[in-house]
């Protein structure tokens, strides 16, 4: 992989899907940069990945605020000589039934997974049009698409909205050699998974997917390497659709 152009931030990577990719994007010659809100978690997987720090490092990022992003940015910049893939990972999936939703938690949830990845295309894709180079994978989800089965209502309305912000983006940033990309992934064999959905629940869900099994959220990772490959150019304001069957084009 040429030098200048494998440094990668994923949001949301203390743990889950997000410390999945981080994994994953190391093991694939990128220097990466494990952004999380819980800074413990992060520098856990981060001292995993690298404990001399040189090809790893834990920085503490809340996607609700802009100033983070433009500061993790900045120091990307002084310590790896720039940035040039964006994981959005970071999300927060709540259940709730539709008419208990209130106001405060639907903005709480919309302020995770939607504005933050505005805000993370805003910071980085000005960035990656400045350098002239630039991947940006949106971690989105099947409840977007279908209006979910087993999430809230204000977490399938921010997934849906992160599959806009991706089209928006793409078409911004494709002239200046960035692309911008989603992922949807239908129910995943994760820690998070398991604690949000019952256990009767949750296999009764797996018993309407097509598959009859939930996601490898270790494929899933080894799709955001893909479309963060510098050979990935033509693949832009793209979805890939990884959910068992569960919904298809």
């Amino acid at each position: 992989m040429a030098a200048h152009n494998n440094v990668a931030l994923v949001s949301g990577a203390a743990r889950g899907l997000g410390e999945q990719v981080a994994r994953r994007l190391h093991a694939a010659g990128y220097r990466v940069a494990v952004a999380d809100i819980d800074l413990d978690g992060a520098g856990a997987v981060a001292r995993g990945l690298d404990p001399g720090g040189g090809s790893a490092l834990a920085l503490r990022l809340d996607v609700r605020v802009k100033a983070d992003f433009t500061a993790a940015l900045a120091l990307l910049q002084e310590r790896w000589g720039g940035v040039h893939v964006l994981v959005n990972n970071a999300g927060q999936s709540r259940v709730a039934p539709l008419m208990e939703i209130t106001p405060e938690d639907f903005d709480a949830v919309v302020a995770v997974n939607l504005k933050g990845v505005f805000l993370a295309c805003q910071v980085f894709g000005a960035a990656f049009a400045r350098q002239g180079y630039g991947r940006v994978i949106n971690i989105a989800s099947l409840a977007g698409q279908t209006g979910g089965t087993a999430t809230g209502a204000h977490y399938a309305a921010a997934k849906g909205g992160v599959l806009t912000l991706t089209k928006v983006f793409a078409r911004e940033l494709a002239a200046d050699g960035v692309t911008v990309n989603a992922i949807s992934p239908g129910p995943l064999d994760l820690p998070i998974v398991h604690e949000s959905v019952p256990a009767e629940r949750l296999a009764a869900i797996t018993q309407t997917i097509p598959t009859r099994a939930l996601g490898d959220a270790g494929f899933i990772a080894d799709a955001v390497v893909l479309l963060a490959s510098p050979q990935a150019g033509s693949a832009t304001g793209a979805c890939w659709d990884i959910n068992g069957g569960l919904f298809m084009r």
